[in-house]
């Protein structure tokens, strides 16, 4: 074939529209209870409870369809897809070593625990974590100060025969990897969908107005809400724009006192100066045009000058 009597037929051959594929979004766990997911797939059909193949940055792992979601265009460079991408169905072999999994990690973890207490080290194993192809077993703990834990790593190496790697972590992700419910009666936002902690702040309770109660405010991490953070920017940019409680306002020419604000309702309970039997509650509409009053600062006297 003469490459220059091809390459001028496809040249000139007619270009045909490409279709734009479609991408479906679904939730996976790689676990048992584990947390939820967001993985993409270019392949349709795809139903709950199906195990399928996904790809890690320490390659492909199985994992189950726990719902489906929507579909959308895939248009290229302007779709944004999530972390997790579906390959494809899994195996037979891949279902069984899936379904062995679990038992395999507690079974590491019993182990770990015995060489633990021989070795007498102050360390907290809280999970197992194996790779499906069993190139990898990580284990999460907690201590309270730096371990020395070369001997059980050796020992780990030498039982399971492959790469061991501690990961010492903690409360916070202590919490996350053991799950539970919170405060408000729902599974923990960590042990669901938070992959990264923010930093949290007892400003953000006060800014919130929450009661600065340690019962009231903690997780059963012992340390402050995740979700204080959650509405703390908009708690934030509305009071920019309401007065400040303790401060003097004029509104249709009376000067009020403004005693408090709530966020969420915008709105304000002032009363006149010395006047508390006329205190009232005032909404968004009422105060919008308030203004400001500016106290006159007392006049300064003039320095003597010296003789």
């Amino acid at each position: 074939m003469n490459p220059e009597t091809n390459t001028q037929s496809t040249t000139d051959a007619p270009e045909t529209p490409q279709q734009e594929a479609e991408v479906f979004y679904h939730q996976i766990q790689f676990r048992p209870d584990g947390q939820l997911h967001t993985a993409a797939a270019t392949i349709a059909g795809l139903k709950t409870a199906e195990l399928v193949m996904v790809q890690t940055d320490h390659g492909p792992e199985p994992t189950r369809i726990k719902g489906a979601g929507f579909k959308w265009p895939l248009e290229k460079g302007k779709t944004t897809l999530p972390p997790y991408k579906i390959l494809r169905q899994a195996n037979s072999d891949e279902a069984e070593k899936f379904d062995r999994l679990q038992e395999r990690e507690q079974e590491a973890f019993a182990i770990c625990e015995q060489k633990i207490d021989q070795l007498k080290l102050a360390m907290k194993l809280i999970q197992v974590e194996r790779y499906s192809n069993g190139s990898k077993i990580i284990f999460y703990f907690t201590a309270e100060n730096r371990v020395d834990f070369r001997e059980l790593v050796k020992g780990l190496v030498q039982e399971f025969r492959t790469r061991v790697e501690m990961r010492q972590i903690g409360v916070r992700h202590e919490t996350k990897l053991i799950g539970g419910l919170g405060c408000c009666g729902r599974e923990l936002c960590c042990a669901s969908y938070i992959t990264n902690f923010a930093p949290v702040s007892i400003k953000m309770a006060k800014e919130q107005d929450v009661p600065l109660n340690p019962a009231k405010i903690s997780g059963i991490c012992n340390r402050l809400l995740c979700c204080l953070t959650y509405e703390f920017d908009a708690y934030r940019q509305i009071k920019k724009k309401m007065p400040r409680p303790g401060k003097t306002i004029t509104l249709h020419g009376q000067t009020l006192k403004v005693l408090h604000c709530n966020v969420l309702q915008e709105t304000i309970t002032v009363m006149p100066p010395g006047e508390p039997e006329k205190t009232q509650t005032m909404k968004r509409t009422e105060w919008e045009g308030a203004k400001p009053l500016h106290q006159q600062q007392p006049p300064q006297k003039a320095k003597k000058g010296k003789k």
